[in-house]
């Protein structure tokens, strides 16, 4: 087991609406939606997002796309329009999200790292 942080293994898109985050977890690959369903939970969600002392953290799976949903209250400052901390976006708070570490297999870590380097691969006409 490898210890990575979100980004390496899934991709987030986000939107605010007043006082209220929601941040999309989509995993890079189908097989790795359930460590993403076992390890990204609404306890480590609201952990992570503690400073900020949200009201609410609930989490909505979405096993087709292999992706989540958080919905988070509370925590935009009051919202864009409201807030005096320029930071307090959705999109600012995503980035918080995906450095949240998480503990990957080995063989699929080895996986992930292929995809980014697809030129090392024989497959691809690499180096071999």
């Amino acid at each position: 087991m490898v210890r990575v942080p979100l980004h390496r293994i899934a991709h987030g898109r986000t939107g605010d609406k007043g006082n209220r985050s929601n941040i999309s977890v989509i995993a890079y690959r189908p097989e790795l939606y359930p460590l993403l369903v076992e390890q990204v939970t609404e306890a480590r969600v609201a952990e992570l997002f503690g400073d900020r002392k949200p009201s609410a953290v609930r989490r909505y799976l979405l096993p087709k796309l292999a992706a989540m949903n958080f919905v988070i209250d509370d925590v935009l400052d009051g919202g864009v329009n409201d807030s005096l901390n320029l930071d307090t976006h959705g999109k600012a708070l995503a980035f918080l999200l995906l450095g949240l570490e998480v503990t990957v297999p080995l063989p699929l870590a080895a996986l992930l790292e292929r995809d980014r380097n697809p030129s090392d691969s024989p497959a691809t006409g690499g180096d071999s």
